[in-house]
């Protein structure tokens, strides 16, 4: 059988088609179909388009109502069934009842393992709301009892030498707690910062059998009562050197509280390092201890400054290791290393013991400033190591800036020089 193939006419320019062979036909263009929006949609196999918003309006619906019975069941129960009373028996009856009835609704709708996911949430979050209540209630109480005493300028500017219990509270101040405080706080991080991070480096890159006793003498040193490190300082560095109660004494017996702390802090921290970080900069040929230092620690600065804070907040708030080993004074001593020193925890404590109503005022208004005073410390430490890995502060852009500029001149130069070096000037010959 021969095809003939249609002639173009005489004069035609344009080439002949070439001949069309029979062949199964090609499929159709596949095209993707996007689920519709809104609440109606649906898709193109007829299916809802599912909610995945973590709040809808029957969780809504549920929690009031269980709010609601739970409160009518337990009121019913206390004034009408049963004789019981007492404000915290009746949070206590309503919270469970408020957990039953709540996963009853929820079992409406839902199965069993989301009905045990909402419930548990529920007395997750109900637990996290319970302890910023506490934590807003002490702050908030603290100021309450101290704003008598926080407006006088000589609260923070004198000393408790010249002030009787039976003086008003414009005589004295605690100028000696907050130079104490200041003193055994910055004694005790001088000591703990590079001991501790040492440590937690030691206990991460050299692993063996005496990083893994070390790690468990630490852990162990996490829950040591305050009340033990003080006599441990005070049967060594006191009766066993012979030294005097002072700030030092105190510093050292607030480092034994704090070292544990960081050192566990920040080991964890270390610990979360990716390995192929390490494991990049070992392929590059450097050293273990320069892979730590501009690998792993700025990696883990801003873990390492919590670990730090941590650590901050265990030590400033301890009383009986400064009782113990630094003594109660009521003038100003800004010697760490000899005659005692009070800090502000302990200040507060002798101050709240008292009867007279301006002790107590000035006790209230001690832990204030205390409360201050670290929330002053936590906004610096997170200013100065918050940022991440990478991150430059402006002084260190400008030197970058500047350091390019530098090196862009230089390469310049260089350049100039080759080409001179490549192309001498001609040289004129004398007959």
């Amino acid at each position: 059988m021969t095809v003939t193939a249609p002639q173009s006419p005489p004069g035609d320019p344009r080439p002949q088609a070439a001949p069309a062979l029979a062949g199964p036909p090609e499929p159709p263009a596949t095209r993707t179909t996007l689920p519709g929006h809104g609440p109606g949609a649906r898709t193109a196999l007829g299916q809802s388009r599912r909610n995945l918003s973590t709040l809808r309006a029957t969780d809504v619906y549920a929690l009031l109502g269980a709010a609601a019975a739970s409160l009518a069941l337990t009121w019913l129960m206390f004034d009408r069934l049963l004789p019981f009373n007492g404000a915290l028996g009746f949070l206590a009856i309503a919270y469970a009842l408020f957990l039953a009835v709540y996963a009853l609704l929820v079992s409406f709708d839902e199965d069993g393992p989301a009905v045990r996911d909402r419930v548990a949430a529920a007395v997750v979050q109900t637990l996290g709301s319970v302890m910023l209540a506490v934590l807003a209630f002490v702050v908030v109480y603290t100021l309450y009892e101290g704003r008598e005493a926080l407006p006088h300028l000589n609260f923070y500017t004198r000393s408790m030498a010249d002030a009787g219990p039976v003086e008003p509270l414009s005589v004295g101040g605690i100028l000696h707690a907050i130079v104490g405080t200041l003193w055994q706080i910055g004694i005790a991080l001088a000591i703990c910062i590079p001991v501790g991070l040492v440590c937690a480096v030691f206990l991460n890159e050299v692993p063996g059998p005496f990083s893994r006793f070390v790690r468990t003498i630490v852990e162990a040193m996490t829950a040591l009562p305050s009340i033990v490190a003080g006599l441990f300082i005070y049967a060594t560095f006191i009766l066993g050197l012979g030294f005097d109660r002072s700030g030092l004494a105190a510093a050292l017996a607030i480092s034994v509280m704090m070292l544990p702390i960081v050192i566990r802090a920040a080991d964890v921290v270390i610990r979360l390092v990716p390995g192929t970080l390490r494991e990049a900069s070992y392929a590059l040929g450097t050293s273990r201890w320069r892979t730590v230092w501009h690998v792993v620690l700025p990696t883990s600065r801003s873990g390492l400054t919590t670990a730090v804070i941590l650590g901050t907040a265990r030590g400033v708030g301890e009383t009986s290791p400064v009782l113990l080993t630094a003594g109660f004074t009521a003038e100003l001593n800004t010697n760490p290393l000899k005659d005692p020193m009070v800090s502000l925890p302990l200040a507060a404590f002798e101050l709240v013991k008292s009867p007279e109503p301006t002790y107590i005022a000035r006790g209230f208004g001690t832990a204030a400033v205390l409360l201050v005073l670290v929330l002053v410390l936590f906004v610096l430490a997170r200013v100065l190591g918050g940022r991440g890995p990478g991150q430059l502060s402006r002084r260190q852009e400008h030197r970058r800036v500047l350091a390019s500029r530098r090196d862009a001149q230089r390469f310049a130069a260089r350049g100039r020089a080759d080409q001179t070096t490549d192309n001498p000037a001609p040289t004129r010959s004398t007959p």
